[in-house]
């Protein structure tokens, strides 16, 4: 940047989790040498920066909590404040913040709206429809073939989606969503709840994480996350249980023409909504095999045969994908990040480590359904080369202990030549950890190093 566009002091850093240690962590890297705090952040962040007891819906409590510690640039991390208009409110008092305003929040809040804008504007996505009751989304789905996608209208944490297997299923998911997906404080208004029914997409998933700035954007380093429990991706979807990248099922090709038909007619149809969107737009995506099902899109040559379509927008960093994409970028995240929000993004670009990155998730046992906290955890005195251990669910104890304090606990990541490299020396560090009820996957990374 110019010398009259210096970069932010002072930043805030809104959320608790793992993703929110690696934003923490990468900001504290930047030439910039800023001031970073973290509310309300959590025990490994606490070993980093000051943190500060105020909740991240604490939206009035934030902006305070801003204007007392004068801080020049707020990194808002989670879904909610983003969709209860925290950064609306900084906004308002005059303090710039990265992450959409509620309006653009509304693409995560609301899968209906995202998939009205996708179905609008010609977007590559799967067929769905939406419903308010039970008995025409049953009929509904009766028409479909099986297996088919069952999805709560609002934010659930990665969890409010039910991928049926039979009709029976479905309609078990029909009831259980409308009966949980109400009024969510990001859309501001007492609609019944609702839900959206979609035939299920095969293939592979990746993850494209976007910032964005108006029309302008930078397509950060491809990563792939591990959605379900279990090994072999069995059991229920959680938040996330861990993630590489590369993703190198995502060839240059396929980046190419996942850029040229999903990634900037997103930008541009969300502009065209009047949205002035500045922060990370998450595409989720499943690349689904070129036999599943007729290709409508326009084919170039040299475009990877994998037909590409959107499952999801979600309008913030994921978790974990933020903790593999972020030790590769070799980039300024602070000035990468500012550039966004005050509109400079235009011709920007990044660079990106060659390593390979990989992450696995700790839990607590029995995540993403019932689970203790207050186990206390016990850290190897040295980590692998290039190992770094970000908190997510963890706390203090009153004698100073560090103890569970979630059912993700923390995110293990290793970065290293090769991803087979990064995978030995993540699983070296969880091993090493001890936690009475830890639990991880064994498999993370398995689908790309079995391609091999």
């Amino acid at each position: 940047m110019a010398a009259n566009e210096s970069l932010p002091t002072s930043v805030l850093v809104v959320g608790s989790g793992g993703r929110e240690h690696a934003l923490v962590r990468a900001l504290l890297a930047s030439p910039a040498r800023p001031r970073v705090i973290c509310a309300p952040g959590n025990a490994g962040i606490a070993q980093d920066v000051a943190c500060f007891p105020v909740a991240a819906d604490a939206i009035t409590g934030l902006v305070e909590l801003a204007q007392r510690e004068r801080i020049a640039f707020v990194v808002v991390g989670p879904e909610v404040p983003l969709s209860l208009g925290l950064v609306d409110a900084l906004q308002k008092a005059g303090i710039s913040a990265y992450g959409p305003k509620a309006d653009g929040a509304r693409l995560e809040a609301s899968k209906i709206y995202t998939k009205e804008i996708l179905l609008k504007y010609g977007i590559p996505t799967a067929p769905a429809a939406f419903f308010d009751s039970p008995a025409p989304a049953i009929a509904y789905v009766r028409s479909r073939p099986a297996p088919i996608v069952v999805k709560a209208d609002g934010l659930a944490a990665g969890k409010g989606v039910v991928v049926a297997q039979t009709h029976a299923e479905a309609e078990a998911a029909i009831r259980q969503l409308l009966a949980l997906s109400g009024p969510q404080p990001s859309t501001l208004n007492s609609q019944p709840p609702r839900i959206l029914i979609e035939d299920c997409l095969a293939g592979d998933e990746t993850s494209i994480l976007v910032v964005v700035s108006g029309r302008d954007y930078v397509i950060l380093p491809v990563s792939q996350d591990h959605k379900r429990i279990g090994d072999g991706d069995t059991g229920p979807n959680t938040g996330g249980m861990g993630a590489y990248s590369p993703a190198e099922i995502v060839t240059p090709d396929l980046l190419a023409r996942i850029d040229r038909e999903i990634v900037r007619p997103s930008v541009d149809a969300i502009a065209s909504e009047g949205i002035d969107f500045r922060g990370t737009l998450f595409i989720g995506i499943m690349l689904c095999p070129p036999d599943s099902q007729p290709s409508t899109l326009n084919s170039q040559p040299g475009t990877a045969t994998a037909l590409p379509k959107v499952l999801e927008y979600n309008t913030r960093f994921g978790d974990p994908e933020t903790q593999v994409v972020l030790p590769r970028l070799k980039t300024d995240l602070l000035d990468l990040l500012w550039r966004a929000a005050v509109g400079r993004l235009a011709g920007t670009k990044i660079d990106i480590r060659p390593e390979a990155a990989l992450c696995v998730v700790v839990a607590a046992k029995g995540y993403p359904d019932r689970f203790p906290k207050g186990d206390i955890i016990t850290f190897p005195p040295a980590l692998p080369p290039g190992t770094t251990i970000f908190h997510a669910g963890t706390a203090k104890n009153a004698a100073g202990a560090i103890m569970t304090n979630g059912g993700r606990v923390l995110g293990v990541t290793a970065l290293a030549p090769t991803l087979r490299e990064a995978a030995a020396r993540a699983y070296a560090a969880c091993d090493a950890i001890q936690c009475v009820t830890k639990y991880c996957r064994r498999d993370i990374g398995a689908r790309q190093l079995h391609r091999r």
